[in-house]
């Protein structure tokens, strides 16, 4: 489904190497926990998912598109296929949780009579329904980030990109997201969470891998990391 082909990227102003010849091949419907450090390049290399960069070498591949060849007026046919979460929930103040949601629909065409049964759907996968006519003011920063979730699965794209989606949680509310994360896993969409907590893969084991200084240091799969997980409480097993 998704395939990264040796990408390396370097961004000359700075002169930073940000990627470094990574591969990795993504199937439809696994979740993923890209790990690293803070500059390790786990944000530059979502962003060359979605063709909000292109890699200085390599290719990357979603599907039927060669992401780094588009133009950019066929980069929406591939966005409509990606939802993107991020760090910070970039609401719109002055529209209420429904709007919030419905917006990324209107501005993409959807037709007005199929607006409101997809929102209300999207606001019930995350359990928001009865917010949809509050402000983000009135919503928690748990909440605020439960409707960036659904303001992202809204139009049933195949891939959810989460980068640090937790970072400016508590680790309560941090673990609640991670569940509603692997919930929209189970309904088939691929996720792909960039993280710098580990303590996640052991909360919900999946595949990990492990970016350091640009370079993937390390790719398990989900059964390779629960042996790793069983192995360290003396127990040699895998599920």
């Amino acid at each position: 489904m998704i395939r990264i082909i040796n990408v390396s990227k370097s961004y000359k102003k700075t002169d930073t190497q940000a990627l470094i010849d990574v591969s990795i091949d993504i199937d439809q419907g696994e979740f993923i926990y890209l790990i690293g450090k803070s500059g390790s390049g786990k944000s530059t290399l979502l962003k060359h998912l979605y063709g909000q960069v292109n890699p200085t070498q390599g290719h990357v591949v979603f599907d039927s598109f060669v992401v780094n060849k588009l133009k950019s007026k066929e980069l929406p046919a591939l966005r409509r296929q990606v939802g993107v979460v991020f760090q910070e929930y970039n609401l719109l103040d002055h529209k209420t949780v429904y709007e919030n949601v419905a917006y990324v629909l209107e501005v993409t065409g959807v037709e007005d009579h199929l607006i409101e049964h997809k929102v209300m759907e999207a606001l019930t996968t995350v359990g928001l329904k009865h917010k949809a006519l509050d402000y983000p003011s009135d919503c928690s920063g748990g909440e605020q980030q439960r409707v960036a979730i659904a303001r992202a699965i809204v139009h049933k794209p195949k891939v959810l990109i989460a980068d640090e989606p937790t970072g400016n949680l508590d680790p309560r509310t941090s673990l609640l997201m991670l569940r509603l994360l692997h919930k929209i896993n189970k309904s088939g969409t691929t996720v792909i969470m960039a993280t710098h907590d580990y303590s996640f893969v052991n909360h919900m084991p999946a595949r990990v891998v492990r970016l350091e200084n640009g370079k993937v240091k390390s790719d398990r799969s989900k059964n390779h990391t629960l042996l790793i997980l069983n192995n360290t409480m003396g127990e040699y097993y895998v599920i």
